[in-house]
């Protein structure tokens, strides 16, 4: 098909971008405000932040910000919302197909992919990751947020539940981000990922 000839149709409504990007921004602006109290290389960030004080408000707030993308979906587009959790959860043997020829392209290489739903297994993989890290974050948040809340062996629990939570969305996050963008064919769905050809 021609470039001229080609047609783009909607995959995603504004609702469901406006979610995506403030998940984005907040997982960003969360990241950066945690890295000097993980470890002191990033010491020279207390500064920037406003110092350690400064910084776990602007924590808390944009842990806040987090969790307004479920409502932003909740009430303007809930079909979209139950249609994502539904796609996730539902797999097919042309995932595991497409889960197959994945890495080549991942690398580089030239190879068909399988026909996929509306969410191939990657984005599906992606959205599962996301999901239950992002419960993980926010919960075992609450938790070292409110410690007088809550007995002190969840209190404990809950500091390397959120470590480990954080690295493995940072990791995926990585990956995603990397596939939108430098990946073969990544800028193109960059551009237009609120289009479907």
């Amino acid at each position: 098909m021609s470039k001229s000839s080609e047609r783009m149709v909607k995959r995603f409504g504004l609702p469901f971008r406006i979610a995506h990007w403030t998940v984005a921004f907040s997982f960003l602006a969360l990241y950066i405000t945690a890295l000097p109290m993980y470890t002191e290389f990033f010491d020279w960030l207390w500064p920037i932040l406003g110092g350690p004080a400064n910084a776990r408000i602007l924590h808390r707030i944009f842990g806040v910000t987090l969790m307004v993308p479920l409502f932003i979906m909740i009430f303007f587009d809930p079909k979209a919302l139950l249609h994502w959790l539904k796609s996730a959860f539902t797999w097919g043997k042309h995932d595991i197909q497409f889960l197959l020829a994945f890495p080549l392209v991942f690398f580089g290489k030239d190879k068909e992919y399988p026909k996929q739903d509306f969410y191939n297994a990657g984005e599906k993989i992606n959205s599962l990751l996301q999901l239950f890290c992002g419960i993980g974050i926010v919960g075992s948040g609450i938790i070292i947020w409110k410690t007088n809340w809550f007995p002190n062996w969840l209190v404990d629990i809950g500091y390397p539940v959120h470590a480990i939570c954080v690295g493995l969305s940072v990791a995926v996050v990585i990956g995603h981000a990397y596939l939108g963008t430098f990946a073969p064919d990544g800028w193109k769905a960059f551009r237009g990922w609120h289009g479907k050809r």
